[in-house]
This record gives structure tokens, C-alpha cells and sequence, in this order.
């Protein structure tokens, strides 16, 4: 009714209008798609020609159309007159078919919707905003959902749109897709196995740590305990790492191995070992490659390449034997290294196993005894060797608390022991040998109190008669008896610092310390009383201060096996214990000293004689005896003084040695085959020189015998 022109009623196809009037056009009911010819000259590139040529066609049909409107015209007129006429009867159709018709065209709106809906939700998952998320998410990292994705895009979704083409090339970009995030995941992987290589020291480090505080805290409540005292509560806070069961995304909780006080004082806490790692590259690496059904090549990978890293941390440094941080940095690889493979183990389903792991270990331990048996062998400071062995301990500890076997290592350390032990054999060897060339040999001078009591405190010395005597005094052995002795205590606490810690009983510390103190008097301290006697510039005074020395030595040995039993708690009588045998030692000592002081006199005796000059045809003796003679009997004299000192079976002999030698020697004189004749007056001379030796000689020989036999009463 509102048309200008006749060509307003023109109807006009659908197929032959633009293609954004057509868009709309297909929301109509009638919303079927246009036919297949149409959709090729759409998709081409002769869209703009298609156009041209379809305007010119138009225009053409317009005008055939006013010509047939116009032919037509006077009937269309005559047809307006009748539709006016029944315009009223069509008001009264209207009323009637308008619901009937509302009713059609709500139900036709209805199942284009529901179409609509229909389609929509079938293409919604692979549309290309769709693709674009899974893309943000492998971007993200979030390569495991990406894959759950796209295996519900393959196999849900992609199916039930299957006729169309973009599908197709999804379809198609899916094993590109998954290729990517294996290949992304694998290089993530690949730096997490570089930064693990790097780092494992710190790694190492930091469980050494927690290993020295739970054993610090561990002596500190043996003690409390047997003091009585109450200790503070103390919880300690696990680390687990779970993977979901339906191959979901893993949850790690880094906070393992961390040792928890609860001490108001306690200081900031060491992080946990594994707080120093990153797992989840594993975890993620693990998921896709199971979900990619490679994980038997991911597995195999993974141990391959721990393998080789296992093999480079077990080559020491060529000078780690010179200080202890390179065996210190050496623990400390190895401890990292299997900290890394103990969390994998327990927080993966197989990646690796408990037989991958012991055999690791089993070739870690072989190397790492056998590279500590090398550099230890060149070590010769026993501070540096008593260290290591602290260090050892402290690794296997470590080590054992993750699980693993260290009885060889607690063996190896025995073997350490007795290298240890050579040492300080050889550095108590020089502390001797210092000690007594430094010594004068002679009675230690006390002046004061005090200075007695500081000596008797490093010494066990006890005499009473000695002690009634006024000050200034003399103590009758010289100064290195008490530092001898000092000494000796000095490598027993030595032998027993090694001891410690090596999972030893009472009973072991206790024989393998008497062993060493054994040693120790029996060679080096005898080796060196042995050098000391045999000296070419030692004389009679200084052989008979040795016999003094080495007897007080002796007496004090079983005051050393006490000293031994009150800090192994071993009683000396036990069944089995060994005995301290230094006694022998001293008593050879002093033999050889006895036997020195023989032949030194001798000697000198000898010396004196070679200077007598007998007149053997002498008219007439002289008014005295001879002056070789009188010079021998001072000697002697002021020597058999000396032999007061000494225990009188000793200085008794040495006085009988001295006078039958110089008896026998004086008859050589006399019977010498150069003495073809002699006079009265070379007898009368030589005799007078035989009884000035009775009458100086025997005074001292009687001295000494009263003076044994009182001893002995």
C-alpha cells in the first residue's frame, strides 16, 4: 500500500542479492544454505567479475519487469479494485488466522534456534579461539591440560564435526601440536638436569647441615636424658610430593627434610634440601610422555643421562687430598646427587625404582672408598686426617638417613684408623725426639710450692721424704719425664678423637687405644730413648739421669692404664683387655743405658791408663802414687758420687765393673810382654798405686751396698 512505483511489487530472488543483504536474508525462517555453485564463486577469486556481471543482469531484468508492469498495468488496476472490495471480509479473515499464523512462525522460530544451538555446540571446541586457548595454555606452561585437550578435541569433538573443513586441518595440526609440547617439555627437562648438575653441591651442602643439626640435637637429648633434665618438644616436618592418581598435574610441597624446634632461641632454620629444587620439569616431562604413551623412553632417558652425571660427580679433583674443602666439595656432589634421586624416587611412580638407585650407589661407593683410600694415602697432618674422618662420618650419616647402606665407609674408616695412627706416630716421634734433646739432664730444681705442685699435677710423683724437705729442693728426675708423659696422654686423647663417632663399643675404643699406646712406647718412645743413649756427646751423668728418668717412666705406667680406663670406662682387670707392655720398654732403655755406662767408663778408664809410664827398672818408688792414677781415682770418685743416684744393684755393678776392670787392666801392665825385667822399686811404686785404688774405691762400693741393703729393707 505504501509503494511509489510499479517496480516496488518487482519480487526479487534471494541468490541475486549482495552478500551482506543475503547474511540477513539467511536469518530468516527459510535459513537453507545456497547452493554449492554459489559457494565456489565465493571461496575463488572472481568475486569482484561474479558482482559485476550480476548488477548488469539485474538491470536488465528491471527493465523487462517495467515493461511487463506497464503491459499489465490496467489489469493490475482492475485487481486493486477488487482487493478493496473484499477488504472488509479480509479484516474479518485477518482476526481470525492471526493466532493460528503467530503459532507457525513461533515454532519455526523454534527449531532454527534449537538448529542453531545444535551446530554451534558441536563446532564450539574446535573453532579457532578455541585452538588459540589450547595455545596459550602450552605457552603458559600448562602442557598437560593442553594435551587433555587436545585428546578430548580428537576424539569428542572433532568427530561430530566432521564434514566441515576446518576440522580437517585441526585434525591435521594436532600431532604437530603434541610434538611441540613434547619437545618444549624435554627441553625444560634438559635445563632442570644442567641446573640439578650445577647446584648439586649446594644441595649437598645443605643436607650435610641438617644431618650435623639432627645429630647435635640428638647428643643434646642423650645428655638431657641422662642428666635428667626436660627437654623441649621437637616435631619434625615430612615432605611428600603427590602425584594425582589420574595422571593430573603434580603437587609439590617443598618443605621436606626440614627439622622443626620449637625453641624460642633457636636461630633461623636451614631451608630443606629440596627447597633448593625445582621438580615440577620432571613431573611435567613424566606426565606427557605418559600421556603420549613414551614414558619407557622418557624413563630410560632420564637414567641415562643421571648415569653419565653420576660418573663425572664421582671423579675427584686431582689435588683434593691438600685441603679439606676439596674432600668437603667432593661430599658434597654425592650427597646432592642422591638427595635428587631419593626425592624422585618417592615422589614418581617408577621414573626410577629402589634397584636403579642401590646400584647407583653401589658404584658410588666403590669409587668414592677408592678415590679416598688414594688421596688420604698422601696426607700427612693428622689434624687434616682427623678431619676427614669427622667429614666421612658426617657424609655416611647423611646418607644413611636417606636409606642407604654405609657399613663399607665405617669400614674404610678402621682401615683410615690405622693410617691415622702411623701419623701420630711419626709426629709424636719428632715431639719426642725435641723433648729430649732439649732436656739438660739434670734434677728438676723446685724453688716454691707452687711450682712443685704443677709439676706433680702433670706427673704422677710421690715422696714424702722429699716433701719434708725445705725449699729450694730438687725433684730426681729431669724435665722430660713430666713432658714425656704429658705427651702420652696427649696421643691416647688423639687415638680417642678418631675413635668417636665410629659406631664403636666400649670395649673396641678401649683395646684399639691401648694397642696405639702400645705402639707408641714400644717404638717411637723407645726408638727414641735408644737415639738419646747412643749419642756420641752423652756422658755418664746424662746416661745416669736417662736410668732415673726411664725408671720413674716405668712406675708411672699403670697411673696411664688408668687414664685409659676412666675415659673408655674399662676397668684395666677386665678379662681380654689389653695390657700396657711399655715397662719392657723402659727396662730396655735402661739396660742399654746400664750397659752404655759399663762401657763409657771403661772407656775412661782406659783413656787413663794409656797415660801411665812405669819406670820398671826404677831404683826406688816414689812418696806417692802416680799421677795418672791420683787423676783416675778423682774421676772415679766424683763418678761413683754420681752412681749414688742410681738403684743400687746398678750402681753396684757399675762400681764392681769399674774397679775388676781397672784391676785387670792394672795386671796387664804389669804383665805385658814388653816388661822384660823389673825392678823393686817399679813393684814397690806399682803397689803403692794398687792400694791408693782399695783405699779411695772401696769406701764408695761399701756406701752403695749399705745403701742397697737398707733399700731393700
Amino acid at each position: 500500500s505504501g509503494a511509489t512505483s510499479w517496480t516496488d511489487f518487482v519480487p526479487i530472488h534471494i541468490h541475486t542479492l549482495p552478500s551482506a543483504v543475503r547474511c540477513v536474508a539467511l536469518t530468516t525462517p527459510c535459513c537453507s544454505p545456497p547452493p554449492p555453485p554459489h559457494r565456489s564463486v565465493y571461496d575463488g577469486q572472481e568475486h569482484g567479475l561474479f558482482m559485476d556481471k550480476l548488477e548488469g543482469r539485474i538491470r536488465n531484468h528491471d527493465r523487462e519487469i517495467e515493461k511487463m508492469c506497464n503491459h499489465h498495468f490496467q489489469g493490475f488496476v482492475d485487481s486493486i479494485t477488487e482487493l478493496l472490495k473484499v477488504r472488509g471480509e479480509a479484516q474479518k479473515l485477518k482476526v481470525c488466522t492471526m493466532g493460528h499464523d503467530c503459532s507457525r512462525w513461533c515454532r519455526l522460530q523454534q527449531c532454527n534456534i534449537a538448529a542453531t544451538i545444535d551446530k554451534l555446540s558441536h563446532c564450539l571446541p574446535g573453532t579457532l579461539w578455541e585452538g588459540a586457548g589450547h595455545q596459550h595454555e602450552c605457552l603458559n606452561p600448562r602442557y598437560y591440560p593442553a594435551l587433555r585437550t587436545l585428546e578430548q578435541l580428537e576424539h569428542t569433538c572433532l568427530p561430530r564435526a566432521s564434514h566441515y573443513r576446518f576440522c580437517t586441518i585441526m585434525a591435521e595440526n594436532i600431532l604437530v601440536l603434541r610434538t611441540q609440547i613434547r619437545d618444549i617439555a624435554m627441553s625444560d627437562l634438559k635445563d632442570f638436569l644442567e641446573s640439578i648438575r650445577k647446584h648439586s653441591d649446594k644441595i649437598g651442602e645443605t643436607a650435610m647441615k641438617q644431618a650435623q643439626l639432627q645429630r647435635t640435637l640428638d647428643s643434646a637429648l642423650s645428655h638431657q636424658q641422662r642428666t635428667g633434665l626436660s627437654r623441649r618438644p621437637r616435631k619434625e616436618a615430612g615432605q611428600s610430593t603427590e602425584v594425582n592418581g589420574q595422571g593430573g598435574s603434580p603437587v609439590s610441597e617443598q618443605d621436606s627434610g626440614i627439622l622443626d624446634v620449637e625453641d624460642e632461641e633457636e636461630e633461623e632454620e636451614l631451608p630443606g634440601a629440596q627447597d633448593l629444587v625445582d621438580f615440577s620439569p620432571v613431573y611435567r616431562c613424566l606426565h606427557i610422555y605418559t600421556v603420549l604413551g613414551a614414558r619407557d623412553t622418557f624413563e630410560s632417558y632420564y637414567r641415562k643421562q643421571r648415569r653419565k652425571q653420576a660418573r663425572l660427580v664421582l671423579q675427584p679433583h686431582s689435588n683434593m687430598h691438600e685441603t679439606l674443602d676439596g674432600y668437603r666439595m667432593f661430599f658434597n656432589h654425592i650427597v646432592g646427587f642422591f638427595v635428587v634421586e631419593d626425592h624422585v624416587l618417592h615422589t614418581t611412580r617408577g621414573l626410577v625404582n629402589r634397584a636403579y638407585v642401590e646400584e647407583l650407589w653401589e658404584l658410588a661407593l666403590s669409587k668414592t672408598i677408592a678415590a679416598l683410600r688414594t688421596h688420604s694415602s698422601y696426607c700427612t697432618d693428622p689434624d687434616l686426617v682427623l678431619d676427614l674422618k669427622n667429614l666421612i662420618v658426617l657424609f655416611a650419616d647423611t646418607l644413611q638417613g636417606y636409606g642407604f647402606l654405609v657399613n663399607q665407609l665405617f669400614d674404610m674408616l678402621l682401615e683410615m684408623r690405622e693410617q691415622y695412627g702411623e701419623i701420630l706416630l711419626k709426629k709424636w716421634s719428632g715431639t719426642f725426639r725435641q723433648i729430649l734433646d732439649q732436656d739438660n739432664y739434670s734434677p728438676i730444681p723446685v724453688s716454691m710450692e707452687e711450682e712443685y705442685r704443677c709439676i706433680v699435677g702433670q706427673f704422677p710423683f710421690q715422696d714424702p721424704e722429699l716433701e719434708k724437705l725445705p725449699y729450694p729442693k730438687k725433684l730426681p728426675f729431669s724435665a722430660f719425664v713430666p713432658k714425656v708423659y704429658v705427651q702420652v696422654k696427649e696421643f691416647i686423647y688423639a687415638c680417642l678423637k678418631f675413635s668417636e663417632d665410629l659406631h664403636l663399643s666400649s670395649t673396641e675404643i678401649d683395646d684399639m687405644i691401648r694397642k696405639s699406646t702400645n705402639l707408641l712406647l714400644t717404638r717411637t718412645l723407645s726408638n727414641c730413648l735408644q737415639y738419646a743413649i747412643k749419642k756420641k756427646n752423652v756422658g755418664l751423668a746424662e746416661l745416669v739421669q736417662i736410668i732415673i728418668n726411664t725408671t720413674h717412666l716405668e712406675q708411672s705406667c699403670h697411673f696411664l692404664e688408668g687414664f685409659i680406663s676412666n675415659i673408655t670406662n674399662i676397668p684395666p682387670d677386665t678379662i681380654n683387655a689389653t695390657k700396657l707392655y711399655g715397662m719392657a720398654t723402659f727396662k730396655d732403655a735402661r739396660h742399654t743405658a746400664e750397659e752404655e755406662i759399663y762401657t763409657n767408663l771403661n772407656q775412661k778408664i782406659d783413656q787413663f791408663l794409656q797415660l801411665a809410664d812405669y819406670d820398671w827398672i826404677a831404683p826406688q818408688a816414689g812418696s806417692q802414687a802416680s799421677d795418672y792414677l791420683s787423676d783416675l781415682i778423682a774421676f772415679l770418685c766424683s763418678t761413683f758420687a754420681v752412681f749414688t743416684n742410681l738403684p743400687g744393684k746398678v750402681a753396684q755393678t757399675a762400681c764392681m765393673s769399674a774397679c775388676k776392670h781397672l784391676s785387670t787392666s792394672l795386671l796387664q801392665l804389669l804383665l805385658e810382654a814388653d816388661v822384660r825385667q823389673v825392678s823393686m822399686g817399679a813393684l814397690q811404686q806399682f803397689n803403692l798405686d794398687v792400694k791408693e785404688c782399695e783405699r779411695e774405691c772401696c769406701p764408695f762400693l761399701c756406701t752403695i751396698i749399705n745403701k742397697q741393703k737398707k733399700n731393700q729393707t
